[in-house]
């Protein structure tokens, strides 16, 4: 942003009152609705909201009940075309945690452009923006969406600069919030600095905390991976546990993390224990015992089919994967997902499908299997030397460690469009289907769970009679969009 504000030395320490409220009155005045901001008007009415409609109290519901919740993704135009989407997720698609999306000019705070989205939505009569332009309508109007259902809201708004949608969206009465300074910057941006996204997000995690110090607990969430491609869990647990100890200084309480799947029913098991675990591990060495980081499940976030059956068979398989895995919540997608954005039906019924496989799978789990332990204490030891360096390079400090770490490319994310990261490290399926890495480049990944990861990457190579290089890799991506007369044929046609 280039404000005076952010010239400041990067640190993970908690942003001091006083210019914390000289950011917030420099943030506001960006644009108009940023006035209709009041902090006390807007915490009296999340105490007024019943606790179901209250998402920091409903995952730690869920947690205690040993619940997987439900919530898709989705946001159009106009207030008139989200209110319909919302109240379908909310009663159609039993949605137990409702979204908004905002538009890609919202997440670029390109809000001229997004007035215009608006006004060419109106009269086109559909939607002509990827989202809702939360910050154009302001807390006021966006509250109806909130008051149209009987379920907790969450924003989800893709990207690297959340100030402005984050006060709007607080304000308007959303109880979560998703997004990292991290993560989002690595998967969404190209030009933006790591350090101004972990600005970004350090001002959005204070504000969440000003709420608590106020009485209203909310909860934010940090997101899984969104580059579209494979990124192993090791990876984005490093990141998750980062993003964590970040949120956490700024006095952040209620956190969820998020894991994209793997589509490998063991792996994907292992990581959501795994990052749970280490979160708790590195939250209580730096001195935080009292924070609440439940796993989110993320639908397969690659390259997806076109034929609605093989889409319908991933959106189950999702439901099926968060709740053997024990996952808190699962975010959902639909057999529309090759296309672009579902309409209101075809989430509604991605939902409805998710959580008849979570039904069936909820009594499933994988805690003594061999397979399942093995996968825990390999990806454990994978991600432990990487968290461990990132925070030595920062002398301790997670934001500085993280941007030292990726400049040097001993953390690594496989594909990122962001110039301040390497993006060296490359992950490829072994032969039994688990998401390996194939190249480390830099990062300080031990030679024996390398030699793990080589071995099944070997044995693929030779079983499909292709080289061992990075085409593995490659293949790997686009896989699961493949027709299935190419993924599974039948083995004895004649020739």
């Amino acid at each position: 942003m280039g404000s005076k504000t952010d010239d400041v030395t990067l640190s993970a320490a908690a942003i001091p009152a006083d210019d914390f409220a000289a950011m917030r009155a420099e943030n506001l005045a960006r644009w108009p609705t940023g006035a209709e901001v009041d902090l006390e008007e807007a915490v009296e009415f999340h105490k007024s909201l019943p606790e179901h409609k209250q998402l920091g109290w409903v995952m730690r519901q869920a947690v205690r009940e040993g619940r997987c919740l439900t919530q898709p993704r989705g946001g159009f135009g106009t207030l008139e075309l989200q209110l319909e989407l919302m109240r379908a997720l909310d009663r159609d698609g039993m949605a137990d945690i409702v979204p908004t999306t905002t538009d890609s000019y919202t997440r670029n705070e390109q809000w001229t452009q997004a007035e215009t989205g608006i006004e060419e939505s109106k009269r086109q009569g559909r939607s002509m923006l990827n989202g809702f332009p939360m910050v154009n309508y302001g807390p006021r109007e966006t509250r109806k969406l909130i008051e149209a259902i009987g379920k907790p809201a969450i924003v989800l708004s893709g990207t690297a600069m959340p100030r402005l949608t984050c006060e709007i969206g607080f304000a308007a009465g959303y109880s979560g919030y998703l997004g990292s300074g991290i993560a989002y910057t690595t998967s969404y941006t190209k030009n933006t600095s790591i350090a101004e996204g972990i600005r970004n997000y350090q001002y959005l995690d204070r504000l969440a905390a000003l709420y608590l110090e106020h009485g209203v607990e909310l909860h934010r969430r940090q997101p899984g991976f969104l580059t579209g491609t494979n990124v192993p869990p090791s990876i984005a647990i490093t990141v998750a546990v980062l993003d964590t100890l970040l949120a956490a200084g700024q006095g952040v309480r209620n956190y969820g993390l998020e894991l994209g799947q793997t589509l490998h029913l063991i792996q994907d098991s292992a990581a959501i224990r795994v990052c749970g675990e280490l979160a708790q591990e590195y939250l209580a060495a730096a001195g935080f015992d009292d924070m609440f980081t439940p796993v989110t499940s993320l639908h397969w976030m690659g390259a997806w089919p076109q034929d609605d059956a093989q889409a319908a068979a991933l959106v189950s398989y999702g439901g099926t994967l968060a709740a053997v895995g024990g996952a808190v919540s699962v975010t959902t997608k639909s057999t529309h997902e090759a296309y672009g954005i579902p309409t209101p039906e075809a989430n509604a019924e991605g939902l409805r499908t998710t959580r008849m496989a979570i039904y069936l799978a909820r009594h499933i789990r994988l805690d003594d299997l061999p397979e399942f332990k093995a996968e825990v204490d390999l990806i454990r030891r994978e991600a432990k030397p990487v968290i461990d360096k990132v925070l030595e390079m920062g002398d301790g400090d997670a934001a500085q460690g993280a941007v030292k770490a990726l400049e040097a490319g001993v953390l690594d994310i496989p594909w990122s469009p962001n110039r301040f990261v390497k993006s060296r490290v490359m992950p490829a399926r072994d032969a039994d289907g688990y998401l390996r890495i194939y190249d480390p480049a830099d990062m300080p990944i031990p030679k024996d769970v390398m030699a793990v990861h080589e071995e099944g990457l070997k044995k693929r190579a030779e079983a499909e009679g292709v080289a061992y290089d990075r085409d593995l890799a490659v293949k790997s991506v686009y896989e699961i969009s493949e027709p299935l007369d190419r993924l599974l044929p039948f083995p004895w046609a004649a020739e």
